[in-house]
């Protein structure tokens, strides 16, 4: 079997989900797991995960699925092993930081905030001084460059429309949590738990 995550937008109504499982069905695949990411304006964003045969190419079931009307497949990420439970990742995540000496919980929380969102990178910037305290991931810009986006961020919101940017303070005025994703925007749910999981940092 093949596994896939589906990031999809489907009408938040009675019977659009149980419709995609249908269409899921229909290729002999089986929905093993559905993650509500955000909803409103009528919309809702799931990932569902779903196990398809092997001998079924992955366009069949993406067109399987966008025939169910008002959905459209955002996003397709294939796994290499068991499906995760996303609340046991962010346990797994508390509890590191929870039992984490005091030297290691930088490097403990922008891993973690990385690995549960699937993110670029993520990284720990102290905005006096233009610190970078702890980074994880490719691609993580320059100190200098970190620095004056936080900056901004905090005084002006200049992050509010940057969808596939995260800037999330910690508490005791502490460093800043900064996350990317560039080839998926970071939605509602996802900016909620990286808020949680500041206040453990």
């Amino acid at each position: 079997m093949a596994a896939y995550v589906l990031r999809v937008w489907l009408p938040d109504r009675p019977g659009a989900l149980g419709s995609v499982a249908s269409r899921v069905g229909a290729v002999q695949g089986d929905l093993v797991g559905i993650d509500i990411i955000e909803r409103g304006g009528g919309r809702a964003v799931d990932e569902l995960t779903v196990d398809v045969p092997d001998a079924v190419p992955l366009d069949l079931l993406l067109k399987e699925v966008s025939q169910v009307e008002g959905v459209d497949v955002e996003d397709v990420r294939p796994l290499d092993g068991p499906p995760e439970d996303p609340a046991v990742s962010a346990l797994r995540v508390s509890v590191e930081l929870h039992g984490c000496a005091e030297e290691n919980r930088a490097e403990i929380l922008a891993a973690g905030a990385r690995s549960l969102l699937h993110a670029d990178w993520a990284a720990l910037v102290q905005p006096t001084g233009g610190r970078v305290v702890a980074a994880s991931g490719d691609g993580v810009p320059s100190a200098g460059w970190l620095a004056a986006f936080v900056g901004g961020a905090l005084t002006d919101g200049v992050a509010a429309d940057v969808r596939e940017l995260a800037v999330v303070p910690l508490p005791s005025d502490g460093p800043v949590l900064v996350v990317s994703r560039e080839r998926l925007p970071l939605r509602g749910r996802e900016r909620e738990l990286l808020e949680l999981l500041a206040r453990l940092g």
